[in-house]
This record gives structure tokens, C-alpha cells and sequence, in this order.
């Protein structure tokens, strides 16, 4: 039985990665200080760790004997970011550090990295293609991108296999629609469930690539297995496509009433060029935008 590990586990993403690890018969750890993450997503037949990933020796005694890392542990969101920029860069910046040092210690064979569109910041042309230069609008996706070249620097110093996925605009089961950092999609969603008002940033005309978390999870087991990858490269997992975010609230909630708020530090537009992840990995999503958010509104039960 092949060991893997997913520090953030018990978060959005990490727990549907560590589930498939669990499925797929690996002996499956999660790394996680449950400061966002929740006890009761971990899979059954994973082992939690409740470690923070700032504590590398802890960390790499937990990945001895592992095939694979997938890290998704951080303080994520934009909005945090710019609140708290000290903060989120120890658990974005140190924290990745610090796992790739004890991937490094531990003889791990590669590690998959989380990393976000939002390196990319505002780009005069779409789609997003990897070989555009980073130009990020605020610290979490400087933080991210930052991830990214420690990651390709693990490789060419100590040879440590690694790949960094940058994710647009994940969603699908257990998002967290509670607090002021919430993403758009599970905001609207308990917002239409409570029959108040849609709030939307700026005039909703800005556009996001939207990626189910199931197109993420088939993405992220295609690295680690992949002979194509493991370099320090940076690879796009988008949809393709991208909606405005007024498109995605009419999606949600019909002729709902909506709350225009102030704008924020970030793209007006998103959108993944995805032909590296085709190439590399054999990728593409197969879950359509519709399809996903109409599985979430009867999950929720709006309609």
C-alpha cells in the first residue's frame, strides 16, 4: 500500500483529494491544524494529524515513508490577505517552506502543489497562459506564487519532483458559505437559502473561470502519477470558460434581489488557457458550470 499525504486535509479541497487517495487504497495522512479546517470532512480510513505545517520536524516524521505530498494547507482568500498580510504569508509562504523541507527530509518522491490564479493578477489578455509573466494585485497571490518558485528551487537544488497547479475559482460540495472571506459561490447559495439578498462585489460584471472541485481532484491524482511533470512546473486548472459573477448569481438564484458592495484588490476577468494541462497530464474538466451548480442547488435544497 503507496502512502500519501495532504496537509490541509480536512479543508475544502484537501478533504475531496484525501478521499480519492482513500478510495484509490492509499495509506492516506492529513496534516491539519483545523484552524479552517473541519474534523468532520476527513474521510474515513484517513489518519488526521492535527499538526501545524510550521512544525517541520513533526512534519517530517509524519511523511516518512510517503510516495507523495499534496499540499494545500494556507490561509487562503484574498480578503484575509490584505487584512492580514503577516498572517497569511507565515502559513503561505514559511508553511510551504516548510513542507518542502520535510519532503525533502522525509525522501518523498513529489509533491503536488496548490498554487492560484491569482498570480497572475491583471493580465492584458485572455486566456491566462502559464508562460505570462506573475503580476499579482495582492499579498495571497504574491504568497502563492512565491510557493510556486520555492517549489521549482526544491527541484533544481535538491532534486526534489515537484508541480504546481494553479487553481481557478474552485467549487463544488462542502464550501464554507460562513464569514467574511466566503467565496462567492456558497455565499449565494446560503444567501438564496435564507431568501436575503445576493451580495455581489463591484457591478458583478467581472468574470471568474469556475472549476469543480471533482475537475481539481482528477487533476491533482493525474501529477502525481504523471512521467510528463514534476520539474517545478506551473500548470493551469481551469474550466476554460469564464462567467460574470451577476451570470453565476442568476445561475444560483433566478430573479433574486441583489446587494452591490464595494470592489476589491483583485482581476476584473479570469480565464485559464488549459492546453499545458492537456499536453502534460491529460487533462480537461468534464463538469459544466451548469451542471455543477444545479447539483449544489438541489444539494441545498433551494429548488
Amino acid at each position: 500500500m503507496k502512502k500519501a499525504v495532504v496537509t490541509g486535509g480536512a479543508g475544502f479541497i484537501g478533504s475531496h483529494i484525501a478521499r480519492e487517495l482513500v478510495a484509490r487504497e492509499y495509506e492516506t495522512h492529513i496534516i491539519d491544524n483545523l484552524s479552517g479546517g473541519k474534523r468532520e470532512r476527513v474521510p474515513a480510513g484517513a489518519t488526521l494529524h492535527e499538526v501545524d505545517i510550521l512544525d517541520t520536524a513533526r512534519v517530517t516524521e509524519i511523511m516518512q515513508g510517503a510516495d507523495a505530498v499534496f499540499h494545500l494547507a494556507a490561509l487562503p482568500r484574498v480578503p484575509f490577505s490584505i487584512d492580514f498580510p503577516q498572517e497569511s504569508n507565515r502559513a503561505n509562504v514559511d508553511g510551504t517552506v516548510s513542507v518542502l523541507t520535510a519532503s525533502r527530509d522525509a525522501r518523498v518522491r513529489r509533491v503536488v502543489y496548490a498554487a492560484s490564479s491569482s498570480a497572475y493578477g491583471e493580465q492584458p489578455v485572455l486566456p491566462y497562459t502559464e508562460d505570462m509573466r506573475p503580476s499579482p494585485m495582492n499579498p495571497y497571490g504574491l504568497q502563492k506564487y512565491i510557493g510556486e518558485l520555492y517549489a521549482g528551487v526544491f527541484n533544481a537544488v535538491y532534486g526534489l519532483e515537484a508541480v504546481s497547479l494553479r487553481y481557478f475559482n474552485v467549487y463544488g460540495p462542502n464550501m464554507d458559505p460562513e464569514g467574511g472571506y466566503a467565496l462567492a459561490i456558497p455565499k449565494f447559495l446560503a444567501q438564496a437559502k435564507a431568501g436575503i439578498p445576493l451580495t455581489i462585489t463591484a457591478d458583478g460584471k467581472q468574470t471568474r473561470d469556475f472549476t469543480h472541485v471533482r475537475d481539481v481532484v482528477r487533476a491533482n491524482m493525474l501529477a502525481m502519477e504523471s512521467k510528463n511533470v514534476g520539474k517545478g512546473e506551473a500548470i493551469n486548472i481551469g474550466a476554460g470558460r469564464n462567467v460574470s459573477v451577476n451570470e453565476l448569481a442568476e445561475l444560483i438564484a433566478p430573479g433574486e434581489k441583489r446587494e452591490y458592495i464595494p470592489a476589491r484588490a483583485e482581476a476584473h476577468d479570469t480565464l485559464a488557457d488549459i492546453k499545458k494541462a492537456k499536453e502534460l497530464l491529460g487533462w480537461e474538466p468534464e463538469v459544466k458550470l451548469e451542471d455543477g451548480i444545479a447539483e449544489l442547488v438541489r444539494e441545498w435544497g433551494i429548488r
